[in-house]
């Protein structure tokens, strides 16, 4: 027998219909209410007051946009009043935050007048030289100073107020620790290296206050230690030089001597590669007119670092600021701690 429960089992139970994703709802016919599309109602992040949030590279809705409040332009429409046709967009472009397009080689040298610049700088070293080595601190810490604004500038990191003070001060650090207790070279050494060592605390204290993402944060700590090694090792020009009989002035002149014909020669309008070969000429031979073949060899190692020091400031697009800083800057920055190794090894192996 069957119960009543039983035979209501027993029919099939029709089965509500799910409309497919390719299957568009029904168009509603006259007077009858629209039919709203249930995706529609999806929930939209916003901040709390009013203002939509979207994800990183999506572009906001039509209907996230804030209509005009009455007959003034559009936003964004460059001033064309609301239904006027919109401008075509450019060729190339793929809405309005389209970065502009960057056409050539990343590669652009400083050229000739920021090699003026470091010859002028230059000078000042050289003649401070000659004076003392208190002197000559001053030119350096010019030359640091734009060596830590030009560092963090050509790594894309501006206005970087706190990194930039930090490396100076490092710098600072070492140029006082120089003049006290840089007696030797030997013991010049030791006070740079010192600086580095202990000045890599505050630096990693900054970064702990990052608040950036983790490679942010990354690059941010990368740029900052090397800005601050540069600026430091800077200080070398400072430091009493090995360098025979003459003295460490005249180490100095001819290093500096040859800086500033490497760079000379490499702004002038030549070929990449011809220009280089007689830069690295032109410093071997100022070298050379100065302090004979000890004189050559030092010209020659300051000119090839400070053809290295103009490569380095030519990368990725330079802007102006990048060739009048770092430009001028890293042809003795980078020769600095280099010269006075290489006068130790001709001393020690020339007698």
């Amino acid at each position: 027998m069957t119960t009543p429960m039983s035979g209501r089992h027993s029919e099939p139970q029709p089965q509500p219909r799910q409309a497919q994703p390719w299957q568009q709802p029904p168009h509603p016919g006259p007077g009858a209410a629209p039919v709203q599309d249930p995706r529609a109602e999806a929930v939209v992040p916003h901040d709390g007051y009013g203002t939509v949030l979207h994800g990183p590279g999506e572009v906001p809705r039509q209907a996230d946009v804030p209509a005009p409040q009455g007959p003034g332009p559009m936003p964004g429409t460059g001033g064309a009043p609301a239904g006027a046709p919109a401008a075509p967009a450019a060729p190339g472009t793929s809405g309005a935050h389209a970065a502009p397009v960057r056409t050539g080689s990343p590669i652009i040298a400083p050229g000739l007048l920021p090699a003026l610049v470091t010859t002028a700088l230059c000078a000042l070293l050289a003649l401070a030289s000659q004076v003392s080595q208190t002197l000559l601190v001053v030119p350096v810490v010019l030359l640091q100073a734009v060596t830590a604004a030009g560092w963090f500038r050509l790594n894309g990191m501006w206005p970087a107020r706190q990194g930039i003070a930090l490396a100076f001060l490092a710098g600072l650090a070492a140029d006082a620790g120089l003049l006290l207790l840089g007696d030797g070279p030997e013991r010049a050494a030791a006070v740079l290296v010192g600086t580095l060592a202990i000045w890599i605390a505050p630096v990693l204290v900054l970064q702990m206050r990052h608040r950036g993402a983790a490679d942010e944060r990354l690059y941010a700590l990368t740029v900052t230690v090397s800005a601050t090694v540069v600026t430091v090792l800077a200080g070398a020009l400072a430091a009493p030089w090995p360098s025979g009989p003459e003295g460490s002035g005249d180490a100095v002149l001819t290093a500096v001597a040859a800086v500033a014909a490497a760079v000379v020669v490499r702004g002038l309008p030549l070929p990449a590669a011809a220009a280089a070969v007689l830069a690295a000429a032109a410093a071997a031979g100022s070298g050379a007119a100065l302090d004979g073949v000890r004189g050559a060899v030092l010209g020659l190692t300051a000119g090839l670092c400070a053809l290295a020091g103009l490569r380095v400031a030519s990368y990725d697009f330079p802007s102006r600021f990048v060739h009048f800083t770092a430009g001028v800057s890293l042809p003795l920055a980078l020769a600095a701690p280099a010269v006075p190794v290489v006068a130790g090894m001709l001393e020690h192996f020339g007698g």
